[in-house]
């Protein structure tokens, strides 16, 4: 009943009240209370809870999907979790409570959400994963997930590495930035990173930690991984802004990046693709954070009770140095 629309009859005062009641009634089953949702326009909703603004990725997803949503005449209701899952959950009842159309979010880690999920479907209110998944065996809970494939990502970026060292005889020492510990995108990089690198014995992961995704955590890990393996020969990041951080802590130890250390970051965000053109990084595989205009879409379908497909990948690259400088120009992030 979301969107119904209240209107007078021309009938006696006892009638009219009657009429009254009975929409009003029907309009506290949809958005039409002071709770901030959809009300008698026709507008739909959309409750979104970002993550943080934790790297430049993230600050440009925020971006998109603000944009999108005022170019699609959707209301927004944004909210920054600042990287805690406490303030996600809180911040997705808060939708519920006021009754908004759709939610939207990008979980912070993966598991716990089941709980919060059954309030929002029994609340018959449509979720929508963007960017990171959630674990949960119930897959009724969301309508739909849209982003990357993470496993892929990781994937890529270990059959690059294949490559270039194809022809290495002795040890290849890797040390691992990994992103949010239990988020999607780092558990999920991991795994596609490590299963291409088995096919060479020679390549190891000597060091593996958590740098939070985030320039200041990168420089701090890679700054204790340079004091803790004396022979480092790859650094593999889960993003750009955590193998940003890591330059400085390689500079500072005397090493020139991208030749003593081979860098590999996911993202390709500008301040990547810069390091990249310029030679400090080796390789990047793209996610994009472009991701608004299609949640907007699939807000709209939802909400109107269309069938949408359980996950939506968006479409992404690759990029060496070469490339990069091709690309940078054109650069949207």
């Amino acid at each position: 009943m979301r969107g119904t629309k209240r209107f007078r009859l021309a009938r006696p005062v006892a009638a009219a009240l009657g009429a009254v009641l009975l929409v009003g009634g029907l309009a506290a089953c949809g958005n039409s209370d002071t709770g901030g949702a959809a009300a008698d326009d026709g507008k739909i909703t959309l409750g979104f809870s970002q993550v943080g603004a934790e790297s430049g990725w993230r600050t440009a997803n925020t971006t998109s999907v603000k944009e999108a949503a005022a170019a699609a005449d959707i209301e927004l209701k944004f909210d920054d979790a600042q990287q805690k899952q406490e303030n996600q959950i809180k911040a997705i009842r808060n939708f519920i409570q006021q009754k908004v159309d759709v939610i939207a979010f990008s979980p912070v880690v993966e598991s716990g959400w089941d709980t919060v999920l059954k309030e929002a479907k029994d609340a018959d209110i449509p979720v929508i994963l963007t960017d990171r998944a959630v674990d949960s065996a119930d897959k009724t809970l969301y309508k739909t997930f849209l982003g990357s494939d993470f496993v892929k990502e990781g994937r890529l970026s270990g059959e690059w590495l294949l490559e270039q060292t194809k022809s290495a005889t002795g040890p290849v020492n890797i040390v691992e930035l990994q992103g949010t510990t239990g988020s999607a995108p780092a558990n999920d990089r991991k795994k596609g990173f490590a299963e291409a690198i088995a096919a060479n014995p020679n390549l190891s992961i000597v060091a593996s930690q958590s740098g939070d995704f985030t320039r200041a955590g990168g420089k701090q890990v890679m700054e204790q991984f340079l004091k803790a393996n004396p022979k480092i020969d790859v650094l593999f990041a889960h993003n750009d802004d955590m193998g940003l951080g890591a330059l400085e802590a390689i500079t500072a130890a005397g090493k020139v990046p991208g030749k003593d250390i081979i860098i590999i970051t996911i993202d390709a965000v500008r301040d990547g693709m810069q390091a990249l053109a310029d030679g400090k990084f080796n390789f990047i595989a793209e996610c994009s954070p472009l991701l608004g205009p299609q949640l907007m879409d699939l807000a709209k379908k939802v909400h109107a009770g269309e069938t949408v497909p359980p996950r939506i990948e968006t479409e992404e690259t690759t990029f060496t140095q070469e490339q990069a400088k091709e690309a940078l120009p054109n650069r949207k992030y």
